[in-house]
């Protein structure tokens, strides 16, 4: 499968965002879905995730009852909605995917497929 991020750009803090992975290929629905995201200088790190049949949906402490994750599998495409958004939300976020459905969400190790990234500033 491949992935095509888009959606970002420069948003001021307390803004909002909603960034799209599309993917192409076929049997999407059936693909463990997730976004990381590097910021200058960090690690990179789990942002949020949603599974291929229950679409039950994981995020990471620090964007959690801001960030949003879901999937139309209808449309090939998952979502991630950002609200309240803030200066260290900064960094390039990147969809992934994964067929097999086991390993750990939070891992990247989990992922096969990864798009190219899409870059969020965050700025007053």
């Amino acid at each position: 499968v491949q992935l095509q991020a888009s959606g970002g750009g420069l948003v001021q803090i307390g803004g909002s965002l909603r960034l799209s992975c599309a993917a192409s290929g076929r049997s999407f629905s059936r693909y463990d879905m997730a976004w990381f995201r590097q910021g200058p200088g960090r690690e990179r790190e789990f942002v949020a995730a949603i599974t291929s049949i229950r679409e039950s949906t994981f995020y990471a402490d620090s964007v959690k009852g801001r960030f949003t994750i879901s999937r139309d599998n209808a449309r090939n495409t998952v979502y991630l909605q950002m609200n309240s958004l803030k200066p260290e939300d900064t960094a390039v976020y990147y969809c992934v995917a994964d067929r097999t459905g086991g390993g750990t969400y939070v891992s990247p190790r989990k992922y096969d497929y990864w798009g190219q990234g899409t870059l969020v500033t965050v700025s007053s």
